[in-house]
């Protein structure tokens, strides 16, 4: 219903852009006041602009659709900034004009200038982010659990998350994720969920990345939980709909785990090595929207030996206090990007107490991850992909 609303919102804004886009290449040269130019222009830039439905709306062939979905992603983060620019551009031109009353604003020069300027801000922030996506960060944490262990003095975590599998993020990046992994040695690897990205059949080269996630080197093995985009569900720039089939738990995409050797926890814990428990916790939005009950962190402490480490991966950052309560030593999450992209960075930490990094709730260390993937725009700016590495010591000093 949002994304109905919307709509004509959207349609304004393009015709905005549009407008001041032409207007600018006119003043640059008259080849651009010609009007096949202009038809030509208007066209392309309805192609772009619409690319994000149209990869929604046309399912067949495949490999046109995974063309619009990659146009659509891509477009969307240019549009961004471009809708930025011109808005901050029209903004200081209105307060030149009407508040200083500045007469060199109407020159011809100072528009295409300007103009120019706007136009070298947006493919500079645009070529970077997009290929930002591709370098992918190892984040170090060390963090201390004031609990003996007879038989362990440390353990070397890597938390990963938010790989959103799809039509973004594919077999290399997979392939990446797995050598910076092995990299670092671990004796657990924690997937903190958004394993997928809604759509199983957008998975280029499945068994490829399967085999890839398989060669991860863990001396205790490889766990993970479930995330909010670890489902069956239509996506529109964001928007879920209703359609003809319920959401479901796709089958695929836990038997896409089993062959890599991933072992799931989805409301569940395990005692490894003898020595700490991990539990793995449902998503909070995706038990609601398979009407699954979720337990709460004391339920699911309730029966577990607390002297030994507790460690807890929960997709999002949420109920912290409540974990730490229930006696968790160490909580790890993913799926809020930090942002992703500028300034999502600054203005995600009014809706979450720890975005991405490292806080401390009561005795529970708090660790929440960027993610090593992507979720809608192409783009990283302002932010990293990474996955953590995370050095846990017990000790009771």
């Amino acid at each position: 219903m949002a994304a109905f609303f919307l709509t004509p919102i959207y349609i304004f804004i393009n015709i905005y852009v549009v407008r001041w886009m032409l207007l600018w290449m006119g003043s640059c040269s008259y080849i651009f006041q010609n009007t096949f130019f202009c038809a030509a222009f208007i066209i392309l830039y309805i192609f772009l602009s619409t690319s994000v439905l149209t990869g929604f709306l046309i399912k067949k062939p495949p490999a046109l659709r995974r063309f619009l979905k990659k146009t659509g992603d891509c477009f969307l983060g240019t549009f961004f900034y471009i809708l930025l620019v011109i808005l901050i551009m029209d903004a200081g031109r209105l307060i030149l004009k009407y508040i200083f009353h500045a007469k060199w604003i109407n020159n011809k020069s100072s528009f295409v200038i300007s103009g120019g300027i706007c136009i070298l801000v947006i493919i500079t922030l645009s070529i970077h982010g997009i290929a930002h996506t591709w370098h992918l960060k190892t984040t170090c944490y060390e963090i201390n659990i004031p609990k003996k262990v007879s038989n362990l003095n440390s353990l070397k975590i890597v938390l990963v998350a938010d790989t959103h599998f799809g039509y973004g993020i594919g077999h290399i990046h997979a392939q990446q994720i797995v050598d910076a992994i092995n990299k670092e040695k671990p004796d657990l690897v924690f997937f903190a969920g958004d394993i997928f990205d809604n759509d199983y059949t957008a998975i280029h080269f499945p068994d490829t990345i399967k085999n890839s996630l398989k060669s991860i080197q863990s001396k205790y093995g490889v766990y993970a939980c479930w995330g909010n985009h670890d489902l069956n569900e239509p996506i529109l720039a964001g928007f879920t709909f209703k359609h003809k089939k319920p959401d479901y738990d796709d089958p695929r995409m836990k038997k896409f785990l089993e062959d890599a050797n991933i072992y799931l926890l989805d409301d569940d814990s395990v005692l490894i090595h003898d020595s700490f428990y991990l539990i793995g916790r449902k998503d909070k939005d995706r038990a609601e929207k398979l009407h699954e009950k979720r337990k709460t962190p004391a339920q699911l402490t309730e029966k577990l030996d607390q002297s030994k480490p507790i460690f807890l991966l929960d997709h999002q950052p949420k109920e912290l206090v409540e974990a730490s309560k229930a006696g968790v030593d160490a909580s790890f999450c993913g799926h809020t990007h930090n942002g992703q992209i500028f300034p999502g960075n600054l203005t995600i930490k009014l809706f979450w107490e720890n975005p991405c990094g490292y806080i401390k709730k009561g005795n529970m260390h708090n660790i929440v991850t960027s993610g090593a993937g992507l979720w809608g725009p192409e783009m990283r700016i302002g932010t990293h992909s990474e996955i953590c590495s995370i050095t846990v010591s017990f000790s009771t000093d």
